[in-house]
């Protein structure tokens, strides 16, 4: 049978990463797929690297839009990355009848919306396992695996440089900036890790997973996003002893009033199986209606695992290459004209429970100044420390874990305790989650 042809734009670390995969496996994968597939053109600006990696079988050029109009090319793998270039990319080999590859999770997160309308009314597909949790199939699992359930809710370890970063700041005590220098030096951080540190690229990860889990357009601009550089190894260590581990989850919740969409700091009960994930590793929890909690978990990043999901989508469309399109997955899950433009919450409407730590004057009556404006505001507390003043100190810690309550009471509570003057500085709050 005719070999599918696929045109390679990016040979890195990715891109790399599928080359050796696809050749090593390559007699497995033709018999899973049912033809073979093959590498027939890569685009990169590094000739160089282009030729070392690829070898002189394969069409080298420098040129990525000359693959993309090429009438040889079946499949385009988009591995360059950005929305600038590759928007322009995708949605030309998209205009010129080519199906699409892509891990390219901040290009759908911004643009998935015309790229997907793009592909529905040109008859082709854009396949895009390794945007989301590089080896995990967690799109498959929301797209397929779980289709017979109303997903209620699913959360994320799903960037393995914060998770790695504060694996080591729980084992070691250690600061955040040291623990980041220590990133960059074993390769998990970038030189410039701002979209991993700061939560962008987990918030990009969860627009993609929540569009799938509920049949909503993807609304990134819409999620709110906090990352890990405000820790503190304290919190870290105060979680702990209450039972808790501190993870960036990326969280996305169905609720009668819209769509909760949020990545920041959590709290998470010790005993869950995903608050024991360590280093860089990721894991994402989805609960199902009818089939109830389901954990998957694996390599986030890698040449290989995500070459991994990467292939799985050549092997995907190469088996539907023939396939109506209007009998084809849909790409979010749900048929196109069924999806929804549900509202998200802004994050003062979120309902979630609170770790609050804050510094205070060690004297007499503190504690219930504290607790009265808590309760003013609705919430109630679930535990509580108080930490003993040390020698020759005036002040001390009180940690607090408080029941659900939604977000804004718990901002008009906190404002409120910040402003008594026993209350030194201000009150450090991490969101939890139990869940169940």
């Amino acid at each position: 049978m005719k070999p599918i042809n696929v045109g390679l734009l990016g040979i890195g670390t990715v891109g790399g990463g599928t080359f050796n995969v696809l050749e090593r496996n390559q007699e497995e994968i033709t018999r899973r797929a049912g033809r073979p597939i093959r590498i027939v053109t890569v685009a990169d600006k590094n000739l160089e690297l282009a030729r070392k990696v690829a070898g002189g079988d394969v069409k080298l050029t420098d040129d990525a839009f000359s693959v993309v109009t090429d009438p040889e090319i079946d499949i385009v793998v988009e591995l360059i990355g950005g929305y600038g270039v590759a928007r322009e990319l995708v949605l030309k080999a998209i205009d010129n009848g080519k199906h699409v590859v892509t891990a390219n999770k901040a290009l759908l997160a911004m643009h998935g919306n015309e790229i997907f309308e793009a592909a529905q009314k040109r008859g082709v597909m854009v396949a895009f396992e390794a945007a989301v949790a590089g080896g995990i199939p967690i799109i498959k699992a929301l797209r397929e695996g779980l289709s017979a359930n109303r997903i209620e809710w699913l959360a994320g370890i799903i960037n393995g440089t914060t998770n790695f970063i504060l694996s080591e700041m729980r084992e070691k005590g250690l600061p955040f900036a040291d623990v980041l220098k220590e990133a960059q030096a074993l390769g998990y951080a970038e030189a410039d890790p701002t979209f991993d540190i700061e939560g962008v690229d987990a918030a990009h990860k969860v627009t993609i997973m929540s569009a799938i889990a509920f049949g909503v357009p993807m609304q990134f601009g819409a999620a709110h996003v906090e990352g890990i550089t405000r820790l503190e190894a304290i919190d870290i260590a105060y979680a702990e002893q209450l039972g808790y581990r501190i993870k960036l989850l990326g969280i996305a919740k169905m609720r009668d009033e819209g769509i909760e969409l949020r990545v920041h700091p959590t709290l998470v009960p010790e005993k869950r199986l995903i608050a024991n994930v360590e280093g860089a590793m990721n894991a994402v929890l989805v609960q199902g209606d009818a089939v109830g909690s389901t954990l998957y978990y694996g390599k986030g990043a890698g040449a290989e695992p995500t070459a991994s999901a990467v292939i799985a989508d050549l092997v995907d469309v190469t088996r539907l290459h023939t396939a109506d399109p209007e009998h084809r997955v849909p790409h979010l899950a749900f048929q196109p004209d069924q999806v929804r433009d549900l509202m998200v919450l802004p994050i003062e409407d979120v309902v979630t429970s609170y770790y609050l730590r804050m510094r205070v004057d060690d004297k007499p009556g503190v504690l219930a100044d504290i607790t009265r404006l808590l309760a003013d505001s609705e919430i109630s507390i679930e535990a509580l420390i108080q930490k003993e003043a040390e020698a020759g100190e005036a002040q001390t810690d009180i940690i607090m874990l408080t029941h659900r309550t939604v977000e804004r009471n718990a901002n008009v509570a906190i404002r409120l305790i910040e402003a008594l003057p026993v209350v030194k500085g201000q009150v450090t709050r991490i969101r939890m989650e139990a869940l169940q």
